[in-house]
């Protein structure tokens, strides 16, 4: 399945534990994790590919940090 991550809501957003979450969801490694997520923090989406079998925990994990997205396919 691939997300796309549009913003964070977060009035005060936790980098290390978005980039945590992307890291852990999306099988990057954790130094592109921490790119795309400061991608993200400035304003602009972020394309990731999620594992069809573990998308009901990622989309619970990215809603509990204000993290906004829409489900590509």
């Amino acid at each position: 399945m691939k997300l796309n991550l549009i913003s964070c809501d977060a009035q005060r957003p936790d980098r290390r534990a978005i980039a945590q979450c992307i890291s852990e969801i999306s099988k990057h490694n954790e130094s592109l994790a921490r790119e795309l997520t400061d991608i993200l923090l400035e304003g602009d989406p972020v394309e990731i590919d999620v594992d069809d079998k573990n998308s009901g925990s990622a989309l619970r994990a990215l809603r509990k940090l204000s993290v906004n997205y829409e489900i590509i396919e």
